[in-house]
């Protein structure tokens, strides 16, 4: 087996919104223009993403976030086909206990829960939650927590004595809606993860990387698991600036980090430098903190790193032009965009709205109406006639 193996390219997208559970606003790095984000907040933007069809949310997990199970627990019932990304966290949930969570989130919202695999890369967060051991080690405790608790949700007596882990006599008396429990997404670009993701989930993650450094990655871990007789499915996280114009999409990302000053800057970079992801590594390394090498490769912008851990680059650029870069994704393997947006509720309708009738989505999307009219006053013309598509934007 050769050390890198291509990906045949993806027919389909599926493409998921985010949930801002850490905070949100319009800019970058202040409070200024930020909003309150409480669970009427919240419920907005995940019912926004379930109208305009959107596949699923993802809730980011951390000391930084409300909890992203009980967000999703209060917000699913308030929507009907969206689903949920939430993360499993190996090293702070037994694996039992996270199993009995997921069944039963996955069954009271009707089967519409996904799961994310953390480990944690930050040193200092993880000790604050108790956990002490250094990197190859939690990818250790991570393998062993998936095969108990992928055991427990496909309906096992399970019983482990590992290194890390040992269960007695583990088993769920309530299954899972979803037969084996919800799809397993996973991102970890060390050896070690790569390893773990190979043998254990659905579909791997990226951070949004250059094209051919994504190439690169998808290739050695598409390997790995042919090697081990399994295929995974991938998946890109990304922020997205569309605006009608290239110009108004660059300015918009110029003016999302208008207050974001130099001192901000150099303390966020050192808060990403304590950390031994290798994920995050890569991210740093696109744009090294300096705010004159921010678009790292054509229309894939980093700025959003600069203050921002995790996933750091966003597509910016027309409506014409984004979907163009994520059909280059696309072509190199990756099926499933997670996709966000300052702020998330009104980004949410301009990516939804410009975007998705030039990406070809394997979840499909709501029918407009053809005919609208929310008049008297505005919308129609001459309070009588119904708007019509300019000739000259067909």
């Amino acid at each position: 087996m050769s050390e890198t193996s291509p990906v045949p390219a993806a027919s389909q997208a599926q493409v998921l919104w985010f949930l801002p559970t850490h905070g949100e606003g319009r800019y970058l790095g202040t409070s200024v223009g930020g909003r309150a984000v409480d669970l009427n907040y919240l419920r907005q933007v995940a019912q926004a993403a379930d109208d305009l069809g959107y596949y699923g949310v993802l809730l980011p997990t951390g000391r930084s976030c409300e909890d992203s199970w009980v967000v999703a627990s209060a917000v699913a019932p308030m929507t009907r086909r969206l689903r949920y990304l939430v993360a499993v966290r190996p090293g702070l949930q037994s694996p039992s206990v996270a199993a009995r969570m997921t069944a039963t989130l996955d069954r009271i919202s009707g089967g519409r829960l996904l799961i994310n695999v953390v480990t944690g890369g930050d040193p200092v967060e993880n000790r604050g939650d108790g956990i002490f051991l250094p990197h190859d080690e939690r990818y250790e405790v991570t393998r062993e927590f998936l095969d108990i608790y992928k055991s427990l949700l496909a309906g096992e007596v399970v019983e482990r004595h590992g290194k890390h882990l040992s269960i007695e006599d583990g088993r769920l008396i309530f299954k899972p809606l979803q037969p084996g429990g919800p799809a397993l997404y996973f991102g970890g670009s060390s050896p070690a993860g790569i390893d773990v993701a190979v043998d254990l989930v659905d579909k791997y993650l990226t951070w949004g990387e250059p094209p051919a450094d994504v190439a690169a990655k998808l290739a050695r871990v598409n390997a790995a698991a042919a090697a081990r007789g399994r295929r995974l499915s991938f998946g890109i996280r990304l922020h997205v600036i569309v605006r009608e114009t290239n110009a108004e999409a660059w300015k918009a990302a110029d003016d999302l980090i208008r207050y974001v000053d130099d001192d901000t800057i150099a303390k966020a970079q050192a808060i990403f430098g304590r950390m031994d992801s290798e994920g995050q590594r890569r991210m740093l390394a696109l744009h090294g903190g300096r705010r004159d090498r921010l678009e790292v490769s054509p229309n894939l912008w980093a700025g959003v790193g600069l203050i921002r851990g995790g996933a750091g680059t966003a597509l910016v650029g027309d409506p014409e032009t984004v979907a163009a870069r994520m059909k280059e994704y696309m072509a190199l393997g990756i099926d499933t965009f997670i996709m966000s947006g300052y702020p998330h509720l009104e980004e949410a309708y301009r990516f939804a709205e410009l975007v998705f009738p030039l990406l070809p989505l394997a979840h499909g999307q709501p029918a407009a109406a053809v005919d609208v009219n929310t008049g008297p006053f505005g919308e129609t013309i001459a309070n009588d006639l119904l708007p019509q598509k300019n000739a000259a934007q067909s």
